[in-house]
Order: structure tokens, then sequence, then C-alpha cells
């Protein structure tokens, strides 16, 4: 059981095991069949409104990470945040974003949650 983080955008590898895209929209000039995902769990992205503040820099990622968590916390959310958590229960699950910097990224704190 592990939980990888990678940009979307990099080579499907086969130790990925489950490919679960972790962000609300498509990335951008990619296509579907090249991007291999199994899993689209639109529930445990962050909320648009969330997304836009920590983008234009409003906040720090601490205050991002909090905020996510507590978006995690939803009923809608923590039902597909815990049919996510029986795919890493049943092997590796690889989380996909288009962010720049993954380690700084919602990714980072949904990987984290995952595992911890």
């Amino acid at each position: 059981m592990s939980v990888r983080v990678r940009r979307v955008y990099e080579a499907p590898e086969t130790a990925d095991g489950v490919r679960v895209l972790a962000d609300r929209l498509w990335p951008r000039g990619l296509a579907k069949d090249a991007a291999r995902v199994d899993e689209w769990p639109k529930a445990v992205t962050p909320s648009t409104e969330l997304r836009r503040w920590y983008h234009a820099g409003e906040g720090s990622y601490e205050e991002f990470a909090d905020r996510y968590e507590a978006e995690l916390a939803a009923p809608g959310a923590a039902d597909a945040l815990e049919r996510v958590r029986d795919l890493v229960r049943e092997g590796t699950v690889t989380l996909l974003t288009a962010a720049k910097e993954p380690e700084r990224s919602h990714a980072a704190v949904l990987a984290r949650l995952l595992t911890g």
C-alpha cells in the first residue's frame, strides 16, 4: 500500500497502480487516453472558491491545507475520500495533478490524509 503524487503530464508508469486524477478540471492540452486516468473523484478536489483563493496568493499553504481538510470532512467529500482510501488499502494509488509544484498542492494534502 502506498500513495504517490505525480504530475498528470508525466508518462504513466507500471508502478503507478490505480491512477486517480485529483484535480477538479481536466488538465489543459492532455488527451484523455494519454492520461490513463482510472478514477476521477471530483468530490475530493478543492472547491472552486478555495482553489481560486489559494492561487490568488491570499493565504499560506498551511491555511489552504487546513481549509481543504475541512472541505474533505463534509458528507459528500468524506464518502468519496473513503472510496479512495479503499483503493489505497488494495494497493498503490497515484494521485495525479496538473499543479506545477505537486509537493505544495492539494494532492500532497490528500496523500498525507490517505496515508496518515
